[in-house]
């Protein structure tokens, strides 16, 4: 005859874990997304560099521009310009073009860094 010692040997079956069970733990533990390996986020940190630098050289090329914008919006109404205001209308436009090629450049940084975000949202939760 066998000797009870005191100690329930038998679980039920209510207090095994079934497959799907482990399953979904599994699926929990796993369903957060990892944080990117350290390639992407060297990438992330570099594009977050470079939009700042575009920042900086977009803002630079605003003030600059925003300077003559007077003397430009009167050549547009038609007055002539001579003389120091001529020569500022003159880097004025050549400004243009620079402050077009700046905000060309801060949209496409703008655009790649914007992953910085979701790496910022999971770091700082």
């Amino acid at each position: 005859m066998a000797r009870s010692n005191g100690v329930k040997t038998e679980t039920s079956a209510q207090e095994l874990p079934t497959a799907s069970d482990i399953e979904e733990t599994a699926t929990i533990k796993d369903g957060s997304e990892p944080v990117e390996d350290a390639q992407d986020i060297d990438d992330i940190l570099n594009s977050l560099k470079t939009l700042l630098s575009s920042v900086e050289k977009l803002q630079k090329v605003r003030q600059e521009v925003g300077d003559i914008k007077p003397l430009i919006g009167r050549m547009l109404d038609g007055e002539l310009a001579s003389g120091e205001d001529l020569e500022q209308l003159k880097s004025g436009v050549s400004g243009l073009s620079r402050l077009v090629r700046a905000y060309s450049d801060h949209q496409a940084a703008l655009t790649k860094a914007q992953p910085a975000r979701k790496l910022l949202d999971q770091m700082l939760k």
